[in-house]
């Protein structure tokens, strides 16, 4: 057996130098798994303390300079800012003779494809859109979650097997998105990923005026079941009141939430409709049940025995969670 010492990968020759425009959460991480791959960063820019922090930690030795200086550098060049910020840093890195012919240039926002890197591709880059479905940290254990993660992809037709090459270099999966398709896609993500950490951060909350002291391990069971079975059964995996079409039971909580947590009221009374719709549609709430049901959501108050009442007080604002069993 051959017991000589394995060479460090830092030790190989990279295959492209990496460069990274905005510190943030995401950029350090790509670029550090990209360097595990063999290529190697050579420069990254950060602007606050806490982006510097995160460059240094994720990209050890790599170099702090401007964005400009980021391109001279580097072959491939990460721009990892905010979506809002992306078009207007593409067209001053383009118009001030910055992007270099033949440089890969990728930028890692949801929202957009390809096109918005035009003012780089008029200027000879190549353009690549790779968006990783995943949540970031700014911490190495971003680096372990890119393995299996799937990637947005968008990119001339051309350079599609390069851009679907980059991210299973990174451990990724990568997923052809349409041009056109991007901010639908943008949208289903944040729909299912950012509204859950809003839904769960409100229940642990209500949990706790509940009185229950480990709000964690209850809700961590029980959501981690209804994902898997959304995922693997979508609609059929409905359950609790709103599906069986329990009005009394969501009268309950709706009063309940305006007089503990108005600001929650909002939230639950959308998602309650949304999930009315649903199960109608799929079967599953007997469309009998659903006009006590809807009158409830609709603003009124229902009795235990089903019975619609007065209408109740304004809504306030916020997103909230229901039972579920």
């Amino acid at each position: 057996m051959n017991t000589a010492p394995q060479p460090d990968p830092r030790d190989r020759p990279a295959r492209l130098t990496v460069g990274v425009v905005g510190a943030g959460r995401v950029g350090p991480a790509l670029a550090a798994s990209l360097r595990l791959a063999g290529h190697r960063p050579v420069a990254v820019s950060a602007v606050s303390a806490a982006s510097r922090g995160r460059a240094e930690q994720l990209l050890p030795g790599v170099p702090v300079v401007p964005p400009a200086e980021v391109l001279a550098r580097a072959e491939l060049v990460l721009l990892t800012v905010p979506d809002d910020a992306l078009p207007e840093l593409v067209s001053g890195l383009a118009g001030t003779g910055a992007v270099r012919p033949g440089q890969l240039l990728v930028h890692t926002s949801g929202r957009y494809g390809a096109k918005v890197l035009d003012p780089a591709l008029r200027a000879g880059a190549l353009p690549l859109a790779l968006h990783p479905a995943m949540t970031f940290t700014g911490t190495p254990v971003d680096v372990q979650r890119l393995a299996g993660c799937s990637f947005g992809v968008t990119a001339p037709g051309e350079l599609r097997l390069a851009a679907e090459a980059l991210v299973i270099e990174m451990g990724g999966e990568p997923e052809w998105i349409a041009e056109e398709n991007r901010p639908l896609y943008h949208a289903a993500l944040a729909l299912g990923a950012n509204h859950l950490v809003t839904l769960v951060a409100q229940s642990l909350e209500l949990l706790r005026t509940a009185g229950v002291e480990a709000p964690d391990r209850m809700l961590g069971p029980l959501l981690g079941a209804a994902l898997d079975n959304a995922l693997r059964s979508g609609d059929a995996a409905l359950t609790g009141p709103v599906a069986r079409g329990d009005a009394g039971t969501v009268s309950a909580h709706v009063a309940e939430l305006r007089r503990h947590a108005p600001q929650a009221v909002a939230g639950y009374l959308a998602m309650a409709r949304a999930t009315a719709d649903r199960a109608l549609a799929h079967g599953l709430l007997k469309p009998e049940l659903a006009e006590d049901l809807l009158g409830v959501l609709a603003g009124g108050t229902t009795d235990t025995t089903g019975g619609t009442g007065a209408p109740g007080e304004g809504d306030g604002e916020g997103d909230g969670g229901g039972e579920s069993r």
